[in-house]
């Protein structure tokens, strides 16, 4: 088959999945990560700022004890989709995530936008973590009696005299440094992190649990369903880490049979945790007096365990620096892959010779993180996050349905049960949460998205390399003068 003899022209140009492949211009990635490298990726994008910052905000604000069902009401949406997800990185093990399952099925215009959209939601993402570390660091320093200025420990408008979060801006920029370092010895340090973090959560559970009051469960859903809904919608930031574990597909020894496994493997081993731990800290903690931010902390803090909760500080920064490391780093990938298929300038997919790592991008996705983290309160950035990822995967469900149908002869290593049901649960879903989100969040976007819809149609249309070979294509097929 032609590469381009069934695929359509103008915007939704696209080639056929089976003919995908990474190309070489401006370098290629390192094909180094083993099974179990790619479930502490997926574990370190997954438990974090779910558990140790947004929980207790959620808890506190929107949901009371019913947190744990927001937790399950994301996580039921997001196995939908994780499960689509899984499929495509079986048949298309390229970097690109969403956007690259987004073109090659729906075509151009679907996978720029969707690319454009992760963009941003994964660099707020990472100022997300960066702010819900900071405040662990500030309460650790606290507990030692080292108290930093005021005017250097949050976002205007988030505490008295706060006028940035440097914390934060640090850390964004020391993980896009740690990134640059090569992917070898960054995931080493990452895999190490996360089984620190894991058994940091598994200690919170095993001694929390003695401390628990069962009549802090009552009412369970003080704010109503309508509570538990709105902090869905919030708290799916916390579950879909599995999205930006598919943008190593190109960094994995053997993606076909590996990424499917990592998925599931880091997906429910992570919903096992956060269930438990939002049992303990609503149980041990009534929900009007948690502490939106370092909330496990705060709590072991005054359950007379001081010397627990500085270790859940210290074991709280490590664990939440490894989802700013997963996500910088699925973002890179991203930007490398449209740059590299000709929709953002060449020059960003540029890998360094030495450690083939795309470097140009990544210290700009860790400036642009460290400006978001330095003056976004951490709820604000968090909803801005979860519109343009829900969205992600209404397009990813959509295109396993599609790809299913429309090419049932491709052979897939993995395949998304339950079809069409699944992938239709997981975009009825996803629609769904973004209903609660604020109208902010959505003005934000759409103000986005014009800037995309503007880029797109000046440059990317123009300059695309899939445009330019069906062009090429095109031409040769034309009949010449006699």
């Amino acid at each position: 088959m032609s590469l381009f003899s069934t695929a359509p022209t103008g915007i939704f140009r696209r080639k056929p999945v089976d003919a995908i492949e990474p190309e070489t211009e401006g370098g290629q990635l390192a094909p180094v990560l083993g099974l179990w490298q790619l479930v502490a990726l997926g574990i370190g994008a997954i438990i974090g700022a779910g558990i140790f910052a947004l929980a207790g905000a959620v808890a506190s604000t929107t949901a009371g004890p019913g947190v744990l069902f927001s937790f399950l009401i994301a996580g039921v949406v997001s196995l939908a989709a994780a499960l689509a997800y899984a499929e495509f990185t079986a048949l298309i093990p390229r970097a690109g995530t969403a956007y690259t399952y987004g073109y090659a099925v729906l075509g151009e215009i679907v996978g720029w936008f969707i690319g454009w959209d992760l963009l941003l939601e994964y660099t707020a993402i990472v100022a997300v973590v960066a702010i819900g570390v900071s405040g662990y660091v500030g309460n650790l320093l606290g507990q030692i009696g080292v108290h930093l200025p005021a005017w250097m420990l949050g976002a205007p408008g988030t505490g008295p005299g706060h006028a940035v979060d440097l914390v934060a801006m640090i850390l964004c920029l020391l993980i896009a440094f740690l990134l640059t370092r090569g992917i070898r010895s960054a995931a080493w340090v990452e895999t190490v992190l996360v089984w620190i973090k894991v058994a940091l959560v598994l200690v919170i559970i095993g001694v929390g649990v003695f401390y628990v009051n069962t009549h802090n469960y009552i009412p369970f859903l003080p704010y109503g369903w309508s509570g538990v809904f709105a902090g869905a919608a919030v708290v799916f930031f916390a579950v879909f880490g599995y999205d930006a574990l598919s943008s190593a597909a190109e960094e994995s020894a053997d993606a076909r049979k590996h990424l499917p496994k990592a998925m599931m493997i880091s997906f429910a081993i992570c919903m096992v945790l956060y269930v438990l731990v939002c049992l303990v800290l609503t149980g041990m903690v009534y929900y009007r007096k948690i502490a939106p931010q370092a909330a496990f902390a705060h709590a072991f803090q005054d359950a007379g365990l001081p010397g627990l909760a500085s270790i859940i500080s210290l074991g709280a920064i490590l664990g939440i620096v490894t989802v700013m490391f997963t996500f910088m780093f699925a973002v890179t990938r991203i930007w490398f892959a449209m740059s590299r298929d000709g929709l953002l300038p060449r020059w960003f997919s540029k890998v360094s010779a030495r450690r083939r790592v795309p470097v140009r991008v990544t210290w700009i996705v860790g400036a642009a993180a460290a400006l978001i983290a330095g003056v976004t309160p951490i709820k604000e950035a968090a909803e801005l996050t979860n519109i343009g990822i829900l969205l992600a995967f209404v397009v990813v469900c959509a295109a396993v349905i599609v790809l299913r149908y429309r090419r049932p002869d491709l052979e897939r290593t993995f395949r998304c049960p339950g079809m069409p049901v699944v992938p239709a649960i997981g975009i009825v879903g996803a629609i769904w949460l973004t209903v609660y989100l604020a109208p902010l969040t959505w003005f934000r976007f759409i103000g986005w998205f014009l800037i995309g819809l503007v880029i797109y149609a000046t440059y990317s249309y123009r300059k695309s390399v899939l445009g330019k070979q069906l062009r090429t294509a095109a031409e040769s097929r034309l009949p010449t003068n006699p």
